[in-house]
């Protein structure tokens, strides 16, 4: 039986998106590839209204991740990292594992990211680069990326902004161009709706200017090459998860159909409608107005087995997810994102109701 997905990835697939990776495949270096990866670039910067560089990679989130900090930090460089979850912690491990300066300055695991926080570090000096979890999966946490933005081009004009929006990308809304944001990665088994598998990095000029000086910034994720074979003749350095594409292709239309404004608006309803429900029965777990757009953290005040609470959405053809590392049972997490709609999220919420005896 298929389980409709509310977890923070991978998200619900539509029955056409699917359809569509079943395509006769093509060769990857055909000039009906290069159509197919170019109208893939054009209909995501359209989306995005940015005019940065768009590079879709056959890769997790994770490795685009990895590809920004080897792109954008030398080794004699210095990248801070602002760690408030899993996935921000995450990012810090990469650049330590990659062998890049790399310092932190953390908040509570609930608590966000704010403009002072960053300031009061990166005001000692010396630092190439900064990376913000936009979304943190883990806690339910929206950093104020505007906020952090606007600080960043006003007092830190020379520090490249690193953005992770995995899990809100072509779901919660910011202006790339707008708040000088250098690089923004995402996958595409979250907000984007489809089986996971690529990721994209949207990239300023100033970072691949940046990039272009990185001596040892490695070989699959090089934004330079990445870039010079698509100016050639709009293909990848490397073979691409065609299929994905196709599907990605198919899914831009949707996309745009809608309207990013659209879907932003569907997220926040979803998103709204959501936390009111686990106010009234349970809690919140993010600092009150820093909630994310495209999932719920609650926190478990009734102490229900999630676990067991899992199983019986099972039979009902639902899944949600536990709580992240420390949190698991402490917390679950419900997904509003992709192309899910209000009125599955109050079939998963009436379900939970149910099974608890509400």
């Amino acid at each position: 039986m298929h389980k409709k997905l509310f977890i923070p990835g991978p998200t619900e697939v539509r029955e056409e998106v699917l359809k569509a990776q079943s395509q006769w495949m093509i060769g990857h270096r055909s000039k009906e590839f290069g159509e197919l990866y170019h109208r893939c670039v054009s209909k995501t910067a359209e989306a995005l209204k940015t005019k940065n560089h768009v590079m879709w990679f056959t890769s997790s989130g994770t490795g685009t991740m990895e590809g920004a900090i080897r792109n954008c930090v030398a080794t004699d460089g210095k990248v801070l990292h602002t760690v408030n979850g899993a996935f921000s912690d995450r990012w810090f491990k990469i650049s330590k594992s990659c062998g890049r300066q790399a310092a932190r300055v953390d908040a509570e695991w609930g608590k966000a990211i704010k403009p002072e926080l960053i300031d009061a570090e990166l005001a000692k000096g010396g630092y190439t680069a900064v990376t913000i979890t936009q979304n943190e999966t883990s806690t339910g946490v929206r950093q104020p990326i505007e906020d952090i933005g606007r600080m960043m081009k006003e007092k830190y004009p020379d520090v490249l902004v690193l953005v992770d929006a995995v899990s809100a990308l072509m779901g919660d809304w910011f202006e790339i161009d707008e708040l000088g944001l250098d690089v923004v990665v995402a996958s595409s088994q979250k907000a984007v709706a489809l089986p996971p598998g690529l990721a994209v990095a949207v990239v300023s000029q100033r970072a691949l200017d940046k990039c272009r000086t990185v001596p040892d910034r490695g070989y699959y994720f090089d934004y330079d090459a990445m870039l010079k074979r698509y100016d050639k003749d709009h293909q990848t350095p490397t073979t691409p998860a065609i299929s994905l594409l196709w599907a990605l292709d198919a899914e831009l239309d949707h996309i745009l159909k809608e309207t990013m404004p659209g879907r932003y608006r569907r997220h926040l309803e979803m998103a709204e409608f959501t936390r009111a429900w686990a106010k009234q029965h349970f809690a919140l777990f993010p600092e009150p107005g820093y909630e994310s757009v495209t999932l719920t953290t609650v926190a478990n005040t009734r102490d229900v087995s999630v676990k067991d609470l899992n199983a019986g959405l099972a039979g009902k053809g639902m899944q949600i997810s536990n709580g992240y590392g420390d949190l698991k049972e402490k917390t679950f997490r419900i997904a509003h994102m992709g192309d899910l709609a209000l009125d599955d999220m109050k079939q998963v919420t009436s379900a939970i109701v149910e099974l608890l005896g509400l």
